[in-house]
């Protein structure tokens, strides 16, 4: 927990090849937002990744 577009990259960066996210997925109130969130978070460790 506690995985969001700031911390990704961090945790990626240490080693971590699974991250569990929930509040900052949940933030926007609608399925948009939802995916926007994910898609961040999924950027964010992509590029740390590399």
């Amino acid at each position: 927990g506690g995985i969001s577009p700031q911390t990704a990259p961090l945790v990626t960066a240490a080693g971590a090849s699974v991250l569990v996210a929930g509040a900052a997925i949940f933030k926007g109130g609608s399925v948009e937002a939802y995916r926007g969130n994910i898609e961040a978070i999924r950027t964010a460790a992509d590029r740390a990744a590399r």
